[in-house]
């Protein structure tokens, strides 16, 4: 998971950030820093499904290994828990807008999924008449294979552009396994701190969240998971990073509420 390299490596990381940064090719118009957050050690977005009334609480979304109590445990839900955490809204060119707070964690699982959606103490109106920015909006849909994709960090104001190479039927790292992982084409060579980065498609919806890559070539290791098929066959792909899909959100949503009791909701329960 990427938000490892923000332990003891954290300085390191820093002082050579300059020399080590990928080549990233430069994002359309369409595709910039609105709606994106920083958050300490990891990447996020404001996101609101499709239909949800713009005069509700608005929501962020990272991944759940960046949950500011630590990793959750496998098949450890976190429903309605309080939060006050702190974000950085980005403006479109990526400097700091303003900043956001929780009022709690809606819903938080390292289980088939890899998600922190956080819901704030404003709502999407409010964001938008003070300082002009909208959410990402929530693909309803199942991505597709050869998408061309952005991953789009706020933490390191960094844009990355591949595919969609191909989907994981589970993504194994450590203790922890994910259904239906994205697989990123190379060109997505994201590092730490791009943990919790909207995935967006050409249009600009979201449709998947970037949390994890194979980094030294071990194989089912923390920081380098491995992908295993139907048949229980295990691969190890070496630089190769991963995204979660975010179309579940919206079975298992109402507006901005999250509604695990809906019907056709396939996310993990408590």
């Amino acid at each position: 998971m990427r938000k490892r390299l923000f332990g003891t490596l954290l300085g390191a990381l820093l002082a050579t950030a300059a020399a080590t940064a990928p080549t990233v090719t430069a994002a359309p118009a369409a595709i910039d820093f609105s709606g994106t957050v920083a958050l300490s050690n990891c990447s996020g977005s404001l996101v609101k499904l499709p239909g949800a009334a713009t005069s509700g609480p608005a929501l962020v979304l990272t991944n759940g290994h960046c949950y500011e109590g630590g990793f959750l445990n496998p098949g450890q839900v976190l429903v309605n828990k309080s939060s006050s955490r702190s974000f950085t809204l980005l403006s479109s060119t990526g400097g700091n807008k303003a900043t956001l707070r929780a009022t709690k964690v809606a819903y938080a699982t390292m289980t088939d999924t890899d998600i922190t959606l956080y819901q704030l103490n404003t709502t999407y109106d409010a964001i938008r008449s003070s300082y002009g920015i909208s959410p990402l909006e929530i693909s309803t849909a199942h991505p597709t294979q050869g998408t061309a994709i952005k991953v789009v960090s706020g933490y390191w104001k960094r844009i990355y552009t591949c595919n969609i190479d191909g989907f994981v039927y589970r993504l194994k790292e450590g203790d922890w396994t994910w259904k239906d992982s994205i697989r990123y084409t190379p060109s997505c060579n994201t590092i730490g701190g791009t943990s919790g980065s909207p995935i967006e498609d050409p249009s600009g919806k979201l449709i998947g969240i970037n949390n994890t890559g194979n980094e030294d070539g071990e194989r089912c290791t923390e920081n380098n998971p491995c992908e295993v098929d139907q048949n229980g066959n295990t691969t190890v792909h070496e630089g190769t990073n991963y995204g979660e899909e975010t179309y579940l959100l919206a079975g298992c949503m109402t507006g901005s509420t999250v509604d695990l009791t809906k019907a056709g909701c396939a996310l993990p329960k408590p």
